[in-house]
This record gives structure tokens, C-alpha cells and sequence, in this order.
């Protein structure tokens, strides 16, 4: 190991393999980019969410090609004999910095423990990596919880200007840095024509929306639905509705028979192993994200790596990752019409050619790197402080 990967370490606490989903792939990219110039460990989790409180069906990545990572196995969310254990274990590891992933209120008293460790022996900054400043159904409870949280951070990095703006309410003054959430390019192989990428999800040519992620209310899918008679009075498309479903699949699927729409959508009800998830996107022409509510999303990420044009709605930072009219149309929320004019749009005036000589620059935008540095420069700063 040169004396350079040396001069600094980097503590990161959060999952990573062998759980599955985006902020397990997420930490382990960051660790891999900070890996190119720093000494890099981990804390993983042993027991992420108690099996009653997770709604999927399992937590665990069971792809043939996981994004696997060396980690210490060691927090066991329900018990806070763990989250004293993994402080005293991040202490021997003696960081610089301790990067800690945070996206829900119920693993609050677990980062507080642990943080409160590592401040009572004074070892390395704790800076606290957003990806939800506050869940989407929030409470005042998960305020008062994500304000335990940050109790103990020295910085915070967020990746919407919005989610920076409710940080400060909950704690002022904190030290936040802005930096968009970094493109999702591991699972392209390059190896896929659209005609091949079809042909393995059982899809004809024509037209082709995609709907990818698992399935909530505040992700809108229901506007999507009711958009789709008015773009098929224009444009023959089809939709794919690719996730596992957090919530009762009864009433889209009720939705989709009362409007006629049985063999327009369809419903691809799992979590998708990392290597299929080409083969969605590649075979796909635009990817459609209708929220209702969003801090950031990992799916306008994987569809930039794609290549594939997106249509997002104006809420949280979405509109802050899609270059308008270059890599993408924004609309408002809750609004099927404008949602079906996008697309109509899309479809009618060609944007797919237009678009496509954008992707490379905003893929320099989005790149690991560029993360890695806006880390190692908020550790910096604070460290001078």
C-alpha cells in the first residue's frame, strides 16, 4: 500500500453487501471511489429492519452478481449492546472521518450511540450522508428522532437543495455541503442491443415506458396509470411496471382494468437482481418518475447510465438531477395530462436523438468522483474547525 493511500482513513457506517436496494450500493460505491486515494473500512449492519417492519420480501441481495464489499458485520439495529460495540470497534480503526448513511428515524438512538462513542474518545468527524433528511410519511416523532441523530454529526452531506433547507430547521448552523446523488453505472455491461434487451424481458418493438423501483404511494404510479389512455390516443406505447410492491397492489391493478388497460401495462412484481436491471433499461425508451414527494432518486441515476431520457415531476431534487429538455422533460405532480403530454411529446418531436449527445457531459457531473472529492473537502473543512 503507497504512503498516500495511507494519509488519511475513512470509517463507513451503513450497509452495504449482503443487503440489497440503493443505499447498500450507494456506500459501497463511495467506499470503492474513496478507495482510489484513502485508506477505507467498514461497519455494515448484522440485522438491518426487524422482519416486521420490512414490507419486501427479502432484505438480502440474491443477485448472481452482487456488488459484493469487504465489511464487519456488527449492528444489529434492535440492540443497543451493538451500537456501543460497533462505536468502540470504529474507534480501533482510528478514522479520520466516519461517514454514516442516513435515510430513516428508526436507526436514530443507533447513530447517536455509536456517534456518541466516537465523540466521547474524540476520534475522527462524523458526517452524516443524507439520502432522506425526513421520510416521506414523516411525524413529529421523526423529527425529534432525526434531531438525536444529528446531535452528533460535525457535518452533513445532502443531496438536494431542498433536503438541505429542512436539515436546517431541525439543526441550524449545522455544516451542510450540496452534492447530487452520483450515477448508478455498475450495471451496465454495454453488451445489450434494445432488439436483444427485448427479446430477455419478453417485449415487442414499439414504444416503451418504464416505470422502475419498488412501488409507494408518494411515488405517484397511480398518475402514471391514468396518463396512459391519453398517450395511446397518440402514441402506441406500452408501460413496464418494474418493483416489488411496498404496499396493496389490489388498487392499480383495479385501476389499470377499470380504464381498459390490461394489455397496455404490466407488472413485473419483484425485486430485480442486479443483472437484469440492463435489460429493463436498455429495452426501454423513456423511464417515468411521477412523485409526489422526493428528496433524490437512484432510478434517474441508472436511467442516465442508460442513456434513457426521463420525465420527473417538479418535487424535491429531482428537477436538480435532469437536465431539461437534454436529458429530460419535469412536470408537475399529481397532473396525469401533463404527465401524457410529456411523453406524447417525447414520442412526436424525436427528443430521443435530440437528447442523446447530453448524456456523456451530465455522466461527469454525476460521477463517483466528483462525490468522493465533495466528501474529502467537507472532512477537510470541519477537521480545520
Amino acid at each position: 500500500m503507497t504512503r498516500e493511500k495511507v494519509q488519511r482513513r475513512f470509517c463507513l457506517i451503513g450497509p452495504t453487501y449482503p443487503y440489497r436496494g440503493g443505499i447498500s450500493h450507494y456506500n459501497t460505491c463511495l467506499g470503492r471511489e474513496l478507495a482510489r486515494s484513502a485508506e477505507v473500512c467498514a461497519i455494515n449492519f448484522k440485522r438491518l429492519y426487524p422482519g416486521f417492519l420490512f414490507p419486501g420480501k427479502t432484505q438480502l441481495d440474491e443477485s448472481a452478481a452482487p456488488l459484493a464489499a469487504d465489511s464487519e458485520r456488527i449492528i444489529d439495529s434492535i440492540n443497543p449492546f451493538t451500537w456501543i460495540g460497533a462505536g468502540a470497534r470504529a474507534v480501533r480503526m482510528r478514522p479520520d472521518v466516519i461517514l454514516v448513511q442516513w435515510w430513516h428515524p428508526f436507526f436514530a438512538p443507533a447513530v447517536f450511540t455509536i456517534g456518541g462513542v466516537l465523540r466521547l474518545m474524540r476520534r475522527g468527524k462524523i458526517i452524516l450522508i443524507c439520502h432522506n433528511v425526513l421520510p416521506h410519511e414523516k411525524s413529529m416523532v421523526d423529527r425529534m428522532l432525526a434531531g438525536l441523530a444529528f446531535a452528533v454529526a460535525h457535518g452533513f452531506l445532502v443531496q438536494s437543495y431542498g433536503d438541505r433547507d429542512k436539515l436546517l430547521r431541525i439543526r441550524k448552523n449545522a455544516h451542510v455541503v450540496v452534492h447530487p446523488h452520483p450515477i448508478y453505472d455498475f450495471f451496465a455491461t454495454g453488451k445489450l442491443t434494445k432488439a436483444g434487451a427485448r427479446e430477455a424481458i419478453g417485449e415487442d418493438a414499439g414504444p416503451l415506458l418504464l416505470f422502475f423501483g419498488y412501488i409507494r404511494g408518494y411515488k405517484g404510479l397511480a398518475y402514471l396509470i391514468e396518463a396512459m389512455p391519453l398517450v395511446r390516443e397518440n402514441v402506441p406505447a406500452r408501460l413496464l411496471v418494474v418493483g416489488e410492491f411496498y404496499e396493496d397492489k389490489a388498487p392499480y391493478s383495479d385501476l389499470v382494468d377499470r380504464l381498459g388497460l390490461g394489455g397496455v401495462i404490466r407488472f413485473v412484481d419483484r425485486y430485480v437482481a442486479n443483472e437484469e436491471v440492463e435489460s429493463f433499461f436498455v429495452a426501454s425508451d423513456l423511464v417515468i418518475l411521477p412523485y409526489i414527494s422526493a428528496t433524490q432518486s437512484g432510478i434517474v441515476q441508472v436511467a442516465l447510465a442508460f442513456d434513457r431520457p426521463v420525465v420527473v415531476t417538479d418535487v424535491g431534487g429531482l428537477p436538480e438531477a435532469v437536465a431539461a429538455e437534454k436529458t429530460g422533460f419535469v412536470v408537475p405532480p399529481r397532473d396525469p395530462v401533463a404527465l401524457a403530454s410529456a411523453i406524447i411529446r417525447f414520442f412526436g418531436e424525436g427528443w430521443s436523438s435530440r437528447m442523446a449527445p447530453f448524456f456523456a457531459q451530465e455522466k461527469k457531473r454525476f460521477s463517483w468522483e466528483a462525490m468522493a472529492e465533495a466528501v474529502d473537502g467537507l472532512s477537510r473543512l470541519i477537521e480545520k474547525m
